[in-house]
């Protein structure tokens, strides 16, 4: 990892509606490749881990350079020594040795390839799994701002780009470097005045290469973000298709799909055109260097200063010395493309984790349930508060409902709790603790939560339940499913608790979802119990059983309570009333009632709702 990260900056996000996000604001992790260099000193990092292998396949390149080098020498022998003397027992035992040149260098090509694409192979897996890892230690905020499209385009694509230069590149760039500097080396010991000739057509070779680097470079890096784009788009609507059908809104997507695929093929071809200019260019060159060596050799030859032999071995060696140019610069083209996906990925590898950063953080144990916010503030964006100077005390055991109108800081307000965000001021303590000395994971392990969006594992019903503890026996399973008042229709699922879920539970109702995150919950037995309108999704039959199990369940345990359904929190010890991030009201229900106040006009417009 590089000594010094370059951290990309979030943009800032809004509140809103349940639980204080913001709208769909997207953000590229850079928009082109800014530092070539420091992106391949990266990735070497990763090949000196592999520095045996490599030293290998660098001999071997070696090896079958020499015998590529030795060809073109044979076939100028065999001219001056036997074609033209007509020695044919001579000429018969040179083309068996070239012979087995030949067969010996395929050989050698082929074990440096094998070796290679092992290299190749496990650099890529390091690679996925500190980027897979990586993603773990990240803040939810990241999460809140990065479409998962283009996230998994990182994870997928990109790496695939740096594994497809990394098994092919590598022996074609250290392959063509010996074979350059051998084959000059050759043509120097022949002719050194052919050799000048020769090289003529470099400086005008590099000179365009150089300037269609840049261009190649940056048109590649818009081609990965717009194929990132792409994918989010396909991931969105793969995951929201039954808005999409519910809002009849699939022509909608269909043009959102063209215009962004329409985009990637126009960045696509004009990077697959520029780059398709450089091996006609290289043709081009080649034949005249080839064209300039002929004609000088045959001037040469016809004065007796060489003979044909030489200036057959030269020009194959000519022609050696073009290759490994022309070679080196198709790669060019992945080489550029590696280098951008390789830096979209360190990109997210760079990115702030979330850390518990101060030394000396303690774990959080024994938990009895007291809780404590003391002038807590907080925003999303810094000049725009959600919650604004909250101070509450709770006792352990007690109930907490919090209500309060759509985007008024109720979710927000748990979020806190859980630091999956940190305070602007202010301070929240736990059993008298400060929950920003402790650390994050023992802090979260003593909280059960059962968000009002649930999601399920495509496992079985079983194993999305154990989720919540992982070492929870089957008969500790069935009995958390019991508790949520799930089981009933566990058991007529076709296998059972042995049932798979598809994706996220698509093959259950949202009630169901619903049933299971609450088990889910029941099993990790948290010191702390937060439901975030856990009942939102399920029949009021439904909704009464499961608050019979609730009430079982909160028994000597601190549980906040959110809740649009004002019905289900008649029985909290404490009802907060929540507007513009500021408690308004506080009480009983019955007292709240009898306030006449904000929740008053809340309950009975809701009553009134109800009963029309």
């Amino acid at each position: 990892m590089p000594d010094s990260k370059v951290k990309t900056p979030l943009p800032p996000r809004g509140p809103g509606g349940g639980g204080g996000r913001g709208g769909p604001q997207r953000f590229m992790l850079g928009s082109k490749a800014k530092d070539v260099k420091g992106t391949g000193q990266r990735l070497w990092r990763y090949l000196h881990q592999e520095k045996k292998q490599l030293v290998a396949v660098f001999l071997l390149v070696i090896a079958a350079s020499v015998l590529n080098l030795i060809s073109p020498f044979l076939i100028g022998q065999a001219i001056d020594h036997y074609i033209v003397p007509r020695d044919f027992r001579g000429l018969a035992r040179i083309s068996a040795i070239m012979l087995v040149v030949y067969l010996l260098a395929a050989m050698l090509t082929w074990i440096q390839q094998y070796l290679v694409a092992g290299i190749a192979q496990d650099i890529v897996l390091r690679l996925r799994n500190e980027l897979f890892a990586k993603i773990q230690t990240l803040p939810l905020q990241f999460f809140d701002r990065q479409p998962h499209g283009e996230l998994m385009s990182r994870i997928t694509n990109d790496i695939e780009n740096i594994n497809l230069f990394l098994s092919t590149g590598i022996t074609q760039v250290f392959s063509g470097i010996t074979m350059l500097v051998g084959t000059l080396v050759a043509m120097l010991w022949l002719s050194p005045l052919l050799t000048v000739f020769t090289l003529l057509v470099i400086p005008l070779v590099t000179i365009v290469l150089k300037n269609i680097a840049t261009q190649t470079r940056n048109l590649f890096v818009n081609q990965q973000e717009k194929l990132g784009q792409l994918n989010s788009i396909i991931e969105e609507t793969l995951t929201g298709q039954r808005a999409v059908k519910v809002f009849v809104r699939e022509e909608k997507v269909l043009e959102q799909f063209a215009a962004a695929n329409e985009q990637l093929k126009t960045v696509g071809i004009r990077a697959q055109i520029l780059s398709g200019i450089i091996p006609p260019l290289m043709n081009m060159f080649n034949g005249l260097s080839f064209a300039i060596v002929a004609g000088a050799g045959g001037l040469l030859a016809v004065r007796g200063i060489i003979t044909v032999g030489v200036i057959a071995s030269f020009t194959n060696y000519a022609r050696q010395f073009t290759r490994p140019i022309n070679e080196l610069a198709n790669q060019f083209n992945l080489v550029q493309s590696a280098l951008a996906s390789a830096e979209r990925v360190f990109e997210i590898m760079d990115q702030s984790p979330e850390e518990d950063t101060p030394l000396g953080l303690v774990p959080l144990k024994d938990v009895r349930g007291e809780v404590k916010f003391d002038h807590v503030t907080f925003g999303y964006q810094p000049d725009v508060p959600v919650l604004k100077n909250i101070n509450l005390s709770v006792k352990p055991g007690e109930v907490i409902a919090l209500v309060g109108p759509t985007g008024a800081g109720k979710t927000t307000f748990v979020n806190l709790l859980a630091r999956f965000y940190d305070l602007s001021e202010g301070t929240i303590y736990i059993d008298g603790q400060d929950i920003s000395t402790v650390q994050r994971d023992s802090l979260r392990s003593q909280l059960g939560i059962v968000l009002q969006d649930t999601h399920l594992f495509s496992e079985t019903v079983r194993e999305n339940i154990r989720y919540g503890k992982l070492t929870a026996t089957d008969a500790e399973v069935e009995q958390a499913a019991r508790l949520a008042q799930a089981e009933p229709f566990i058991v007529r699922l076709p296998a059972g608790y042995d049932t798979v879920l598809s994706e996220d539970g698509g093959n259950l109702s949202q009630g169901q979802r619903q049933l299971l995150s609450i088990a889910r919950a029941i099993l990790a037995d948290p010191a702390i119990l937060i439901l975030d309108e856990a009942t939102s999704s399920v029949d009021t039959r439904t909704e009464l059983q499961i608050q019979k199990a609730m009430l079982n369940l909160m028994q000597g345990r601190t549980t906040f309570v959110i809740a649009h359904r004002l019905s289900t929190i008649q029985n909290a010890d404490h009802i907060l009333v929540i507007n513009q991030g500021q408690i308004i009201e506080k009480g009983t229900h019955e007292e709240l009632l009898r306030a006449k106040g904000f929740y008053w006009d809340l309950y009975m417009n809701q009553f009134r709702y109800q009963a029309s």
